[in-house]
Formats: structure tokens, C-alpha cells, sequence
């Protein structure tokens, strides 16, 4: 039997990709800063599911995260959805240093604790939920996107590390666009918006098959390369917001 454990299940990418896991008969370990919301998922099947409040901008979140491992008796799949984003264009200190704690520091916080663990214990699966804003600074959401270029370069750097202290440590760097969830609730239209149950099925896709970067969908593969090529010089002058 397959283990897995979700940072951020109690709602969004992360509730339905647990809901597909416990489909392909995985036993989960679910975690979230609510307890309640997890419930939903346990209700699905309460034997293959265990539950545990963790917030991930917590000191002690890496020893509930352990206990978490040891109450489904191991790991096979880490998968990190935890994450928060705002747009910021009045730049509220806040707001920004928010976003880092959980974005940054909290993603390292436990991105390093599965690391740790996998080293130990022959090895396994990270997966995480970055995000295409990773491509390029956004002066729209400063924080957010610089958080999401931080979480690609450090699952890169993790990916080398594994293979120069010769772990089997495999890594999926997850990278969609605009999904409908709460995290864009804000009231803005945003462009080529997807449902997460569609985003859902790319993301097992591609950890089943073992991808090491997924852009979701192709619409923003082609969208970031060509954000990729613009020069510095013009993206600083480009105007790119989502209208009210």
C-alpha cells in the first residue's frame, strides 16, 4: 500500500488531489490549519485517512509532520499545496511579509523535513504546487511571484543535492496558471481560468510519470516561453494586471 502525505488538502489542488489518490487506493495523512474542512476527505474513506492540524509557518510544524509519517506508517509521496498570494500593487508591507513566511519559509520548513526523512528511509517522492508566476517578477503581486521563482530554484537545487549525495529522491516541480480556487477569489477576472479537477488530473499525471517541471496546461507552456524571452528592458515597462 502507497503513503502519501498533503500539506494544504482542506481545500483547492490539494483536496482534489487527495480525492484522487484515495481513488487509486493510497493511504493519506491530510493536513491543514483547519481540521474540520478535512473531514470531507476522511468521510470518503475513514480507514485509508488520518488527519492532522498543521500550519506551516509554525516552528513545531516539522514534528507534527513526523508524527503525521509515523501514524500512516511511512511516506512514499510528499505533496506541498500550502500557499497564499495576493495582488499588491499598493504594496502593503504586510501583505508581502506574509507571503514570504509561508511561501518561503514555511515551504522550506517542510520541504526540508520530507527531504530529511526520505534521506533516511530509502528514498521517495516531492511533489509541489509552485505556480507559472515563478517565470518572471510581477509587479502586480511582487511577493507572490518572487516566493514562486524562489520554490522553482529550490526544488532545482534539492533535485542536485539528492543526486551529488546519490538519494533516491525524485521531485516534481508543479507549475499551473490560473486556477479557479479560493486563492483567486478576489473579485478580479482572470484570463484562461481552469477547473481544479482538471488541474487535478495533470498533477497525477505527472507524478506518475515521474516529470521533473509540469506547466499546467499548454496554454501557459507557450505563454511563459515567450515570457521568457522578453528582455528586461521591456518586461519592466509592460503593464500586466487583472482588470476588476
Amino acid at each position: 500500500m502507497k503513503r502519501a502525505i498533503i500539506i494544504g488538502a482542506s481545500s483547492g489542488l490539494g483536496m482534489e488531489v487527495s480525492k484522487l489518490l484515495l481513488a487509486e487506493g493510497w493511504n493519506l495523512g491530510i493536513a491543514a490549519r483547519r481540521i474540520d474542512a478535512l473531514q470531507k476527505i476522511k468521510e470518503i474513506s475513514p480507514d485509508q485517512v488520518e488527519t492532522a492540524i498543521i500550519d506551516i509557518t509554525d516552528a513545531d510544524a516539522p514534528q507534527h509532520l513526523i508524527e503525521l509519517i509515523d501514524r500512516i506508517g511511512g511516506l512514499d509521496l510528499f505533496f506541498l499545496a500550502s500557499g497564499i498570494g495576493k495582488q499588491n500593487t499598493a504594496l502593503k508591507v504586510d501583505i508581502e511579509i506574509k507571503t514570504v513566511e509561508t511561501n518561503a519559509l514555511g515551504f522550506t520548513r517542510m520541504v526540508d523535513t520530507a527531504f530529511n526523512y526520505f534521506s533516511s528511509h530509502h528514498g521517495g517522492h516531492i511533489a509541489v504546487i509552485s505556480s507559472i508566476a515563478g517565470t518572471k517578477g510581477l509587479g502586480v503581486a511582487p511577493s507572490y511571484s518572487a516566493t514562486k521563482a524562489f520554490q522553482n530554484k529550490y526544488i532545482e537545487a534539492l533535485e542536485q543535492l539528492a543526486n551529488m549525495r546519490h538519494l533516491p529522491i525524485r521531485f516534481t516541480d508543479i507549475r499551473p496558471g490560473f486556477v479557479d480556487t479560493a486563492l483567486l477569489a478576489d473579485g478580479s477576472n482572470y484570463p484562461l481560468l481552469m477547473k481544479p479537477e482538471f488541474v487535478a488530473r495533470k498533477i497525477m499525471k505527472a507524478i506518475h510519470a515521474r516529470r521533473h517541471v509540469v506547466v499546467i496546461d499548454w496554454r501557459y507552456a507557450v505563454l511563459t516561453a515567450l515570457w521568457s524571452l522578453i528582455p528586461r528592458y521591456l518586461w519592466r515597462k509592460l503593464k500586466i494586471r487583472n482588470k476588476k
